[in-house]
């Protein structure tokens, strides 16, 4: 017999009605632009401006997720930045300074004593003390110290390159090196900035490579530029640095291998640090905001095992010994070490707010970028395709449901109405579903709505002409509506899991506009599959219910 358990139907307009509530919010917001002279403060980078408000006609209390308009239809932030990747030159140059000084204090009856000079540039200069005739013996024990590069173009090369200019060493990196670093450089801040603009919420951003050593970031949605900057733009390079001494003299200089830099929180203070880092940002694992013991916002973090390795055995054999944590050239805190920290783990504390070490954690957890950024150009844009392509896409959803109403209606009566029916709910739980995870409407996006409509109804067929076929056999329309949903569900399931694998390759390969094509597709196949099984089925079994009716047309 024809029956549906009570909770399944309670189920079922359950999920019905949140879907639908949670699209309503789209139909009850309306979108103002904002003046021209908010326009001209957001193309200067002023803060606050927002490319298009919202009068909100829909009560507070409820859910007000709104669907994302992509930077097609919407618009947002531009920006297109250099990579410093001369930054990086300089930081490998000093990071072999230890592996340099090791080498040459073990010749120190040879060669004398050595000290690092300052140089202008990305190089690295050693200078013999007392032994200046010996430099050529130095730099050919250097010059052991080469690696290949590890890079297509530049196999069979050296990493470095190393002089000797009167009683200096000079080493430098080497061509292919250089260019092996852009290449490593520039797509690791790529990655870098995608998943900074990722943690933030789905917006389908356009982030890709021109040239060298640029990257254009374009954002729909973002509400200025200097918004965009504040998410990206922070380097957050964090490191453990040993201090040499604590002064309130800004000018002091710091000495050979040295560097001085700001505290964050107490004015006027300095610390004389040892350059090369102990630890990194890029051996965390992980950053989470939390709270320190006294209740106070903080960050913890865990390093990585080489990280949680170096991190201990610093700590064992510098116990009473002050430790600065850096974060972007100022310091942070310098603790005394009391005792040996193994594990890894760690806290990070400060004159933080919530919000502050919230988004510290967020820096940190995706990532360093391996070197500051120029922004060249950055300016809110415009959308590229604006009103007149969402009226078109509005015409093209009309078209395609007004075709798909009649046709069901002619081709199968009422039955066909209740297919109408699941088809209105159907595009409602799409944007509830939208709303719900944030994701982001484009024009290929509403193609895919499109699509979704003329689909949304081919299991219904399925099921109504296997009705049509039991009614042929002289079976009671009951009867012949419960075996048309059974042998028909097969079919169904089979035909819709093989395109929702192809959603989710296009939503897992592609990227942009093909992203949200992925993304319609998908949530309309499942939101399709869940009406045509069970909300028009239910509406059948309430129909059937209440009217009793000896015969059925189909």
């Amino acid at each position: 017999m024809l029956q549906i358990d009570l909770w399944k139907r309670v189920v079922i307009w359950g999920l019905c009605a949140l879907g639908l509530l949670l699209a309503l919010p789209n139909a009850f917001y309306t979108r103002v632009e904002t003046s021209n002279d908010a326009v001209a403060a957001m193309e200067t980078g002023a803060s606050g401006a927002g490319l298009e408000e919202q009068a909100a006609l829909w009560p507070s209390f409820l859910p007000s997720g709104l669907v994302n308009l992509g930077l097609d239809l919407r618009g947002g932030a531009h920006l297109l930045a250099e990579v410093q990747v001369e930054d990086v030159y300089e930081a490998r140059l000093q990071g072999m300074w230890p592996e340099v000084r090791d080498l040459l204090r073990e010749e120190r009856d040879d060669i004398g004593t050595i000290r690092l000079q300052k140089s202008k540039g990305p190089m690295l200069r050693v200078r013999l003390n007392q032994k200046p005739e010996m430099a050529e013996r130095a730099a050919e024990l250097v010059r052991g110290l080469a690696r290949p590069v590890v890079s297509l173009t530049g196999a069979g090369a050296s990493d470095i390159e190393v002089a000797v200019d009167g009683a200096d060493i000079v080493i430098t990196l080497s061509e292919a090196e250089r260019l092996a670093t852009d290449e490593r450089t520039v797509k690791q801040s790529l990655e870098i900035i995608r998943r900074r603009i990722d943690e933030v919420g789905t917006r389908e951003p356009t982030i890709q490579r021109q040239g060298s050593d640029r990257i254009l970031i374009q954002v729909p949605g973002v509400g200025s530029a200097s918004e965009l900057k504040d998410i990206i733009g922070t380097t957050a390079q964090l490191t453990f640095q040993p201090v040499v001494t604590r002064t309130n003299n800004a000018d002091m200089p710091p000495g050979a291998g040295n560097e001085l830099l700001p505290s964050l929180n107490d004015e006027g203070v300095y610390y004389v640090l040892e350059q090369v880092p102990v630890v990194t940002g890029e051996e965390l694992v992980d950053a989470q905001p939390s709270f320190d013991q006294n209740g106070g916002p903080a960050v913890s973090f865990r390093f990585n095992t080489s990280g949680a390795r170096k991190f201990g055995d610093y700590t064992a054999e510098n116990i009473g010994n002050p430790f600065a944590i850096v974060l972007d050239d100022e310091v942070i805190s310098a603790p005394v070490i009391q005792a040996h920290i193994g594990g890894g783990s760690g806290i990070i504390t400060g004159s933080f707010s919530v919000e502050e070490s919230t988004n510290l954690a967020v820096l940190l957890r995706a990532g360093a970028l391996p070197a500051g950024l120029n922004f060249l150009e950055e300016r809110t844009i415009g959308p590229e395709l604006g009103a007149d392509s969402i009226e078109a896409g509005k015409i093209a959803c009309i078209v395609a449901f007004a075709g798909v109403l009649v046709f069901m209606m002619l081709s199968y009566g009422l039955f066909g109405v209740f297919a109408n029916i699941a088809l209105l709910v159907n595009v409602g739980l799409i944007f509830g579903a939208l709303s719900m995870i944030g994701g982001t409407l484009t024009l290929p996006g509403i193609a895919g709505i499109v699509l979704t409509i003329g689909m949304a109804v081919d299991a219904n067929v399925l099921v109504f002409e296997r009705i049509r076929e039991e009614l042929r056999t002289a079976k009671g329309p009951a009867r012949a509506i419960e075996l048309g949903y059974d042998r028909a569900l097969s079919a169904i399931i089979d035909a819709n899991i093989t395109t929702f694998i192809i959603s989710v390759i296009l939503f897992t390969l592609g990227s942009g506009p093909v992203r949200g094509f992925a993304i319609t597709l998908g949530l309309g196949i499942l939101t399709s599959v869940f009406t045509a099984i069970f909300v028009t089925r239910l509406l059948i079994v309430m129909w059937f219910e209440r009217r009793r009716p000896k015969t059925i047309e189909v």
